[in-house]
């Protein structure tokens, strides 16, 4: 791998830790370096591109990380201007790579409930506009995926609808992972949590709308052991999710076309399938 020695996760890295060596590590993206220090031990560095990526990420290190009933990396240092943070590497095997209807699927996904519960437990906050702000937020996908051409006119109007809904929804609020799904976690003598960058205070019911619409739809097994350890969702509850598929359906849409990711683009596409009548 060819580094500059000034590339700033480098300048962070050593500044923190001293010495360190570049680990070959092929699966991780460009923004992010693998290290090891002069006694084996591994980090990551990651570089943001926008602001408020980076001071989410860091905030969840430094504080309600904890509440999550799962390890999750130490921060170990930050560098505002560059937006870089340097993160102790957590033990395990990503939970995407487990053998698909195995035992240890089904157990991390039990583990990844029960650990997404402790969080929203423990930071449960009263935020009375939410609805609002979701709704607003939603719209604001709506407007670019309308932009770029990527609806048609009974999408559009399905898509709308739902907006319409979701402002009249109550909707308990907590923080959230907001990327809470098999990627992230880590699965070794314990469950590991990683990738905060989404992280923040939004309804708690659209923590599980990845698992719903990306995982469960394949393999419903999965979401009852995911349930059997954060609970039972209330007809309500259930109800709620199904609206948050239109987030994820547009989200989806306008990032795949702006990464020119098809996979995430043929997700969106499926998830507003299932949507529109």
């Amino acid at each position: 791998m060819i580094t500059r020695p000034d590339d700033p996760r480098l300048v962070l890295a050593r500044r923190a830790i001293g010495p360190v060596t570049i680990v070959a590590d092929p699966g991780l993206p460009d923004r992010v370096l693998h290290l090891a220090d002069g006694r084996g031990t591994r980090y990551f560095a990651k570089q943001h591109h926008q602001p408020a990526r980076f001071t989410q990420e860091v905030n969840a290190y430094a504080g309600w990380a904890r509440h999550l009933a799962a390890r999750t990396p130490g921060l170990v240092a930050q560098h505002h201007a560059d937006l870089v943070l340097l993160i102790t590497a957590v033990p395990g095997r990503r939970a995407d790579t487990l053998p698909p209807g195995s035992e240890a699927e089904q157990l991390a996904h039990r583990a990844a409930g029960a650990a997404l519960r402790a969080l929203h437990t423990a930071t449960a906050i009263t935020d009375p506009d939410l609805s609002s702000k979701i709704s607003s937020r939603l719209r604001t996908w709506i407007a670019k995926a309308h932009q770029a051409e990527l609806l048609s006119a009974r999408e559009h109007q399905t898509l709308s609808e739902a907006a319409d809904q979701l402002t009249h929804q109550r909707l308990e609020a907590a923080i959230c992972h907001l990327d809470y799904q098999p990627r992230n976690w880590c699965v070794g003598e314990t469950l590991a949590v990683v990738d905060f960058e989404h992280s923040r205070p939004d309804a708690r019911i659209r923590d599980l709308a990845r698992l719903a619409f990306r995982h469960w739809a394949r393999s419903p097994h999965l979401r009852q052991a995911f349930l059997d350890g954060y609970g039972c969702l209330t007809s309500a509850e259930e109800s709620l999710l199904h609206h948050f598929a239109a987030y994820e359906a547009i989200t989806a849409l306008v990032r795949g076309h702006e990464s020119a990711d098809h996979d995430l683009t043929e997700h969106g596409r499926a998830t507003l399938a299932r949507l529109v009548p």
